[in-house]
């Protein structure tokens, strides 16, 4: 399975431009789309979801399209799946966890996954009984599963839409911030739990959060204020990024000075100290010392204007 989106924009009718030619392949597996809030990943996700339309192509233009080729076991039962027009077709390979969903508090969630399994179109009891079970088992609410969802933690309700998402068998997995919000141990049990659906599945990961993506994926898009500002292997990226990060522990004091000598990406505070990281292609001096670079620095060097569009290039 893989998605391809071509030069898709939307301009909403307060003037926004969430979204700015935006081309991207997304492989088999788990693939992070990274950005702070407001950067257009919700937009984008909505689309894919079939719930959202792009602009049309401005004449002239090179055509915008989202297309989902899905290869059989033969080049006989390989097809591609027009996102945009065939959307019923796209639904039924599809699994979307949004950012914020609803969920009837007082219902359990065995009775109200059921209920979305009949709508999903498992019509037989026992089948449906089958599919319930086994993904509240996979989830780990099997002995929750006759409580009332308003009882549930965050967490709780996070896998439980992971268990609505995953009716049908997606092979197309959609998540929104999933963890935004979660308790430490929570956040671990959900991203174990989509690292699994990882292996069989094309899943979108949409986050703020630069923990999860580089702890999920093997690819990644850096997006903000609706442009792609890098397409890149985490790894890869890092790797390129090292001896080009330094670090320096200073007086808070001092900040205005090293900000107007130095390229800074990141100020973080340790022990009532200030810790600067700076991006320099060369030893910068004056007490800096090389850092390891890490996902966090490859974000930040990427908003900073200090990584180009094309992976792996510096400016």
């Amino acid at each position: 399975m893989t998605l391809t989106i071509s030069n898709i924009s939307k301009t909403y009718p307060n003037g926004v431009q969430a979204l700015k030619n935006v081309t991207l392949t997304i492989p088999n597996g788990m693939y992070g789309l990274l950005g702070p809030n407001g950067a257009g990943k919700s937009t984008l996700m909505r689309m894919l979801a079939t719930l959202q339309e792009p602009d049309p192509s401005p004449a002239g233009q090179p055509g915008s399209g989202i297309l989902l080729f899905a290869s059989g076991g033969s080049s006989a039962s390989a097809r591609t799946i027009d996102v945009l027009k065939e959307k019923d077709e796209v639904r039924k390979t599809l699994g979307y966890l949004p950012q914020e969903f609803g969920v009837y508090p007082k219902a359990k969630a065995e009775d109200l996954l059921d209920h979305f399994a009949i709508l999903k179109g498992f019509s037989n009891r026992k089948s449906r009984q089958e599919v319930v079970d086994a993904l509240l088992k996979k989830t780990n609410l099997w002995h929750v599963r006759r409580q009332r969802l308003g009882g549930y933690s965050g967490g709780m309700r996070q896998r439980f839409g992971v268990a609505v998402a995953l009716l049908g068998s997606p092979k197309l997995l959609i998540v929104d911030e999933p963890t935004a919000g979660l308790d430490p141990a929570e956040r671990v049990r959900f991203l174990n739990l989509l690292s699994e659906l990882g292996e069989s599945s094309v899943v979108l990961l949409s986050t703020h959060i630069v923990e999860d993506v580089s702890e999920l994926c093997s690819r990644m898009a850096i997006i903000n204020k609706g442009e792609i500002l890098l397409e890149t292997q985490p790894l890869t990226a890092i790797r390129d990024l090292r001896g080009k990060i330094w670090r320096l522990i200073i007086d808070r004091s001092s900040l205005s000075r090293i900000e107007s000598n130095h390229r800074v990406i990141s100020t973080k505070l340790f022990a009532g100290q200030t810790v600067v990281r700076v991006f320099s292609p060369e030893n910068p001096g004056n007490g800096f010392e090389v850092a390891e670079p890490d996902l966090e620095d490859v974000y930040f060097a990427t908003m900073a204007g200090h990584i180009s569009s094309r992976p792996g290039q510096m400016i």
